[in-house]
C-alpha cells in the first residue's frame, strides 16, 4: 500500500489514533466486546474442546489504541491461562496509547510490533492460534490480499475474529462522505478536514439520513478520532453478508458464527409460520443475508471464522462433563431479566427480540458458576426434588435459547 490514499490513511491515524482512549481510564473499567473475548474464543473458535492448559498464541492485527489487545491480555492474565498476545499496527501514535494502557494494568503478556498486516508473510511472526482483525480489511485497497496475509500466519486448526462494516446500518454515512469529499478533499491536512466536517455536522439538513441513524455514535461521542474515522476516512467500503462470505471463500475461510447468531436468524424477526418455513429452507448464508436485509440496522458484521476445510468440532452441551459458563453477566443477574411468562427481551441496536426460556431457567442460571458440569447440575437439582429427565429437558431448552445470544457458553476442558 504505497498509493496516495494509503498516505492519507497513515496521516489520519497518526493525527487521530482510533478509537480515542485515555490510559487513565484503565483504573475504572475494562472495555469488553466482540470479537476476542476469551470465553468466546474458547467456544466459538475452538468449540470448547481446546484445553485451557494449551498456550494461546494470539495476534491483534490492526490493534489501534488497544481495545482487543488489552481485553484478551487481561482475560489471559486473570484466569492464569498461558499464552501471549501480539499487537500489530502501523500507527506509532496508536501503539503508544495501547502501550500506556497495558502499562497502567501491569500487563506483561503482550508483544509489540509496528507494521502493516500486509507484511505478515515477511515479518517472521506466528503461527497464531487466533487472529483478531477488526476495522481494517474494509480500509484496504484489496481486502482479499489482507485476508490472505492473515491466513498465512494462522496455525492449523486456528481461527479468526473479524469485523467489517455493513452497509444497511450505515445509511447516511456515505452520503455525508461524498459531501465532505467535495468540501474537504482528502489531500488536505487532517485538522483542516476535521474543521470542515464539524461545520457540516452543525448545519446538516433535517432530511439527511445520517440524522436519523442511531446505529452508531462515533460522530456524536467518539471525539475527533471518531468523527474523522466515520466521515473522513479516505478509503471505506461496506460488505453485505453475501459479499463478506465471498471474501472469506476466496481465502478458503468460512463463518463459524456471527455475533450474535440469533440476530442473523430470520426466524427471530419473522413470526409468520409460512415465512419462517421459507426462510428455514434457505442455505445458512442466505438466511443470514435475509436477516440483514429485514433488520436494516446492522452497521458492522462481527464473525468468528475458520478455514472451510477445518470445520468446527464443538463440545456437546448436553454431555455430563460439559461445563456451562456465563459469557460475562452472572447467571443470577441475567435471571432477573426473565419475565413471569418466561420471556426474555433483548435489544440489538434498538431492535427488540423476545426469547422464550423454560420456567426452570431462573434456577439453572443461578446455579451456573463456571465450575459445575451438567452432570453436577443434574445431581444438584435432583437433590432439590426435580426429576432428572425434567432438568435435562429444561437445560437443553435454556442452552438452546441463550447460546445463540452469546450469553451462556461452554468452558474448555482443564
Amino acid at each position: 500500500m504505497t498509493d496516495s490514499t494509503d498516505a492519507q490513511l497513515a496521516a489520519q491515524y497518526e493525527a487521530y489514533p482510533y478509537p480515542a482512549r485515555d490510559p487513565r481510564e484503565e483504573a475504572k473499567r475494562l472495555i469488553i466486546g466482540s470479537p476476542s473475548h476469551l470465553r468466546e474464543i474458547d467456544y466459538w473458535v475452538f468449540g470448547a474442546t481446546r484445553p485451557r492448559s494449551t498456550p494461546l498464541r494470539a495476534l491483534i492485527a490492526g490493534g489501534g489504541t488497544g481495545d482487543g489487545t488489552i481485553m484478551l491480555a487481561v482475560h489471559l492474565a486473570r484466569s492464569g491461562r498461558p499464552g501471549r498476545v501480539t499487537y500489530l499496527d502501523r500507527s506509532i501514535a496508536a501503539m503508544k496509547t495501547a502501550q500506556a494502557r497495558a502499562a497502567a494494568r501491569g500487563l506483561t503478556n503482550i508483544d509489540w510490533v509496528q507494521g502493516s498486516l500486509l507484511d505478515l508473510p515477511r515479518l517472521g511472526l506466528g503461527p497464531f492460534d487466533y487472529i483478531d482483525c477488526c476495522g481494517v480489511l474494509h480500509h484496504l485497497p484489496k481486502p482479499a490480499e489482507g485476508l490472505a496475509a492473515l491466513d498465512s500466519v494462522l496455525a492449523p486448526g486456528g481461527g479468526m475474529g473479524l469485523m467489517v462494516y455493513a452497509p444497511h446500518g450505515r445509511t447516511g454515512v456515505y452520503m455525508v462522505q461524498d459531501a465532505l469529499a467535495l468540501l474537504a478533499p482528502a489531500d488536505q491536512a487532517p485538522p483542516a478536514r476535521l474543521d470542515i466536517a464539524r461545520r457540516v455536522m452543525r448545519h446538516l439538513p433535517e432530511s439527511n439520513w445520517l440524522r436519523f441513524n442511531r446505529n452508531f455514535g462515533d460522530h456524536i461521542t467518539g471525539g475527533d478520532a471518531g468523527l474523522y474515522d466515520l466521515l473522513l476516512n479516505p478509503r471505506d467500503r461496506a460488505f453485505t453478508v453475501p459479499a463478506f462470505a465471498d471474501l472469506l471463500a476466496e481465502a478458503g475461510m468460512a463463518v463459524a458464527a456471527f455475533m450474535e447468531p440469533t440476530r442473523y436468524d430470520p426466524a427471530t424477526w419473522l413470526p409468520d409460520p409460512k415465512l419462517r418455513a421459507r426462510a428455514a429452507a434457505l442455505p445458512p448464508m442466505e438466511r443470514a443475508a435475509l436477516a440483514e436485509a429485514l433488520c436494516g440496522n446492522m452497521s458492522v458484521h462481527i464473525a468468528y471464522c475458520r478455514r472451510a476445510a477445518e470445520p468446527l468440532d464443538q463440545a456437546d452441551p448436553l454431555a455430563d462433563d460439559a461445563v456451562p459458563v456465563m459469557r460475562e453477566m452472572p447467571g443470577a443477574e441475567l435471571a432477573k431479566s426473565i419475565l413471569p411468562d418466561g420471556s426474555l427481551p433483548f435489544l440489538f441496536d434498538g431492535l427488540r427480540a423476545v426469547l422464550r426460556v423454560p420456567p426452570e431457567a431462573v434456577a439453572i442460571l443461578q446455579a451456573i458458576d463456571g465450575e459445575r458440569s451438567v452432570g453436577d447440575l443434574a445431581a444438584l437439582f435432583t437433590q432439590r426434588g426435580m426429576a432428572e429427565p425434567k432438568f435435562r429437558r429444561a437445560w437443553a431448552e435454556t442452552f438452546g435459547a441463550l447460546q445463540p445470544v452469546n450469553r451462556v457458553l461452554l468452558a474448555p476442558p482443564g
